[in-house]
């Protein structure tokens, strides 16, 4: 537990002269926060980075970009949301106020009707991540099912339930993000094991296959809105939406550890990740599943194993995301304590479970996992990740700044607005022509 104290922290230049203090003021918190080192941080980003969804970007990314759009589109994306998360990093205490949540932050620059609005915007971002968590992950047990029976007896929506049902209990039993530590490095296993196995089948196959057609689908009119779409999917695919959440974990000097942290997840972290999407691409072209491991070949027992690592890593990049959700739940209600006390247990039981239910449902009821990351990259990660990130730090440093940084700035912001409203209806689009093509709790 965290209580709204006062925190003294050295100034610069290495002089330890009380006059050289500053005072930062932590806002309350049930959860643990200032612990992590900056290593156990930058695999929390690494994880999201390589979580289950890098299975999907050769299908979500690569095939409406094609080779050139595809890479080049890929390293632009990485570049950017390093800066732009390095820029929202370096706010960490603005206003003389450790800033643990994104929306603080936004009420610290632009009052407090911003907290709202960026709770909001935040909200629906780890929502919306999780529902593609939790379709993936009954993906991939649904995946490991068809391997062994045939039949389709069981359809993706019930599978999609299990997983929810599994996500839950891990919520209830991990009480917050400080306490992944021991479950960061089962993820960094299960990772390598579904990448290198998709990797390698991938690769096999592309080099036994004959020439693949490697042509943008579908027609004119519509490979623009796929396009567009792509482009939110690639912001999508390298930001978290909760860089002050992870940052609030990190121990002092908290914005040098976070940068550490970054530096980390956007060069040895993205390395897995460009590996199966570039190889995925190579060897399928522009017939590549959605879900990697639903293209390649090769022996049952390897691909089952793949499919159980995919969905359990899945299991863990979820709690993740929703962290700050019950962060939000357990302090507005005053769990604290021990967590296995019956009060917290019993609440972790209610709160965490009936989210769960409902994301759980959602994901059953409209498993469309392409669109759903166009419209997450589309309403929330170029919003909090670009647009509020460049804003915000251009408003807390407007005085320090020339002409010409500020209208860098501006232009970002200028730009991914319109990159946002566009990648919203191309997105929506997508949404609406599926839900025509298939019905609700489709089994896809």
């Amino acid at each position: 537990m965290v209580t709204d104290t006062k925190n003294d922290l050295e100034g610069g230049g290495g002089n330890n002269n009380n006059n050289n203090k500053l005072t930062v003021h932590v806002p309350e918190t049930a959860h643990q926060i200032g612990s992590d080192s900056w290593f156990q941080a930058g695999f929390v980003l690494t994880t999201g980075v390589n979580s289950v969804f890098v299975l999907g970007y050769s299908g979500t990314i690569m095939v409406p970009l094609g080779w050139i759009g595809g890479v080049v589109g890929l390293l632009l994306a990485t570049l950017v949301s390093l800066y732009a998360n390095m820029l929202l990093a370096k706010l960490h205490e603005v206003g003389g106020r450790k800033h643990i949540r994104y929306r603080d932050l936004a009420a610290e620059i632009y009052g407090r009707k911003a907290y709202s609005l960026t709770w909001g915007l935040q909200y629906v971002n780890l929502f919306m991540i999780n529902i593609g968590y939790l379709i993936l992950g009954g993906s991939a047990l649904k995946a490991c099912y068809v391997l062994f029976k045939e039949d389709h007896a069981i359809t993706l929506p019930y599978f999609i339930a299990m997983a929810g049902f599994v996500c839950a209990l891990f919520a209830i039993a991990t009480p917050h993000l400080s306490s992944l530590r021991v479950w960061l490095g089962c993820s960094t296993v299960l990772t390598l094991i579904y990448i290198i196995v998709a990797s390698v089948l991938a690769a096999k196959d592309g080099i036994n296959s004959p020439p693949r057609d490697y042509s943008i689908p579908g027609k004119p009119s519509s490979r623009i809105f796929t396009t567009i779409g792509a482009s939110a999917n690639l912001v999508f695919a390298f930001n978290t939406g909760m860089l002050p959440e992870i940052q609030a974990t990190v121990r002092e000097p908290a914005v040098k550890n976070t940068l550490k942290a970054l530096y980390f997840q956007f060069t040895v972290g993205v390395v897995p990740m460009y590996v199966v999407v570039f190889i995925g691409y190579w060897a399928y072209g522009a017939s590549t599943a959605t879900y990697l491991l639903n293209s390649v070949s090769g022996p049952v027992w390897v691909k089952a194993a793949a499919n159980i690592s995919a969905f359990l890593q899945s299991v863990i990049a979820l709690h993740i995301f929703a962290s700050p959700s019950y962060e939000y739940m357990d302090t507005k209600f005053g769990i604290r304590g021990s967590a296995i006390k019956c009060k917290n247990l019993s609440f972790r039981i209610a709160a965490r479970g009936g989210y769960l239910a409902v994301s759980t449902l959602v994901s059953a009821l409209l498993p469309f996992l392409g669109d759903f990351e166009t419209l997450t990259g589309a309403l929330s990660t170029f919003p909090l990740t670009f647009i509020l990130a460049n804003h915000m730090y251009l408003m807390a440093n407007k005085h320090k700044l020339s002409s010409l940084q500020k209208s860098w700035h501006w232009l970002n912001i200028v730009f991914f607005s319109l990159m946002s409203v566009a990648a919203a209806i191309s997105a929506l689009r997508l949404i609406a022509v599926d839900s025509k093509e298939y019905h609700v709790f489709a089994d896809l």
